[in-house]
């Protein structure tokens, strides 16, 4: 057995495929009810619901936070799942499979590739479109719960190595996402608010270096960020990326509170958040669509871009980087496999609704659509071809 399949097979890593796998059947579940209902009688009690009103307010008029669910689930819930997306990057590149160079180097050009091919196609089929070309990062995004949960359910059709490749790109690829959506999806910005979330970056750097192992304290000031971000004009969910990133990672007497907070966190995002997200979001409505919406530029550009695309800028970037001695092909794989892995990328469905409803914010439930069916159509094509790819290999 390889170094990295032995790493592959740890209680740890284990319990993460164990969690993914089975969120993401839950997430396929939410999505399709989201799709059932939205085309449904009961399509208006569907859309009533993404609209049900929700209202913070502190202090009589001081503070009022009024949002309908919707921008509640992609605004603050989708934040934890961010939370937990940066305590999994600081996990890996600490003590996971990206903190050595030699096995992170392979996920981390691949990942690279697999996020510029499907920007680079898409673009092609929108460049007439200032509008459609906004949406140049929707594609560039995978899915981790639904890719790992189809490699799971193939159980030994897909090397253990493999497993955490997979892996290993899909978390570089959620922190490529997390730049690309600081730097491209932002609205216009306050200086007064930039420099309060500034302050309360500077607080919890001041707790790391002080050696605060409660986690509640750097939530604490994490919720502050949120708001603090939440008004500047940033996208609000990367506050819990930045709080992520000083949790502690040891306590000095053996514990990491940042990997036990992963832990517990895991059930409640793969099992409420990421579900909610998929129901209040995938439902799109199939009355009255024709052949022209299917091949929308912006409906094709993502469909393509996450089928063609990933699977190009994945397989191609490891095949030159394996080709020329810079890194080694997983263990236990043959290329066939490694492929129908690299396919499966393409699953982008989480994160490229995500971004594609920043990309589009304002433009009408045209656009919204086009989205819905792009992500949704490029997704299920890249988990059917690349599971017919995978299961071409005999079970042992």
């Amino acid at each position: 057995m390889s170094t990295q399949e032995a790493l592959a097979l740890t209680p740890g890593l284990k319990r993460f495929f164990a969690s993914e796998s089975a969120g993401g059947i839950v997430l396929a579940i939410a999505a399709v009810a989201a799709l059932i209902l939205s085309n449904s009688p009961w399509r208006e009690v569907y859309a009533a619901f993404t609209r049900v009103p929700g209202e913070v307010r502190i202090g009589g008029d001081w503070l009022v936070l009024a949002k309908p669910l919707l921008v509640w689930v992609n605004d603050l819930w989708m934040a934890v799942f961010f939370f937990l997306v940066g305590l999994e990057i600081k996990r890996e590149f600490v003590s996971g499979e990206l903190a050595q160079r030699s096995q992170a180097v392979l996920p981390m050009v691949a990942a690279l590739g697999g996020m510029l091919a499907p920007a680079l196609i898409y673009a092609a089929i929108n460049w007439g479109d200032p509008i459609g070309l906004h949406g140049w990062a929707i594609p560039a995004a995978t899915d981790i719960a639904f890719a790992i949960g189809i490699v799971m359910l193939l159980g030994s059709r897909v090397p253990a190595s493999l497993k955490v490749f997979l892996t290993a790109v899909a978390i570089i690829d959620d922190l490529g996402a997390i730049v690309v959506i600081a730097i491209f999806y932002t609205s216009q910005l306050s200086l007064t608010m930039l420099g309060a979330a500034a302050a309360c970056l500077l607080v919890l750097f001041a707790l790391n270096r002080a050696k605060v192992t409660r986690v509640d304290v750097y939530i604490v000031v994490g919720l502050v960020l949120w708001l603090c971000v939440l008004k500047s004009g940033v996208h609000a969910t990367l506050a819990g990326v930045a709080t992520a990133l000083f949790i502690p990672s040891t306590d000095g007497r053996g514990h990491s509170p940042a990997e036990d907070l992963e832990h517990g966190l895991h059930p409640w995002v793969a099992f409420l958040i990421l579900p909610m997200f998929a129901f209040s979001n995938a439902g799109v409505s199939l009355l009255g669509l024709n052949p022209g919406d299917l091949l929308h530029p912006v409906s094709l550009g993502i469909a393509l871009g996450l089928l063609l695309g990933k699977a190009i800028g994945v397989f191609g970037s490891s095949w030159l980087m394996i080709r020329f001695g810079l890194a080694a092909r997983p263990g236990g794989a043959d290329w066939v496999q490694f492929f129908g892995v690299c396919v499966l990328c393409g699953i982008g469905f989480t994160m490229s609704l995500f971004i594609g409803g920043l990309a589009f914010a304002g433009q009408g439930p045209d656009y919204e659509t086009r989205v819905k069916l792009g992500v949704i159509g490029g997704s299920l094509l890249s988990g059917v071809v690349g599971t017919l790819i995978l299961m071409r290999r005999r079970v042992n």
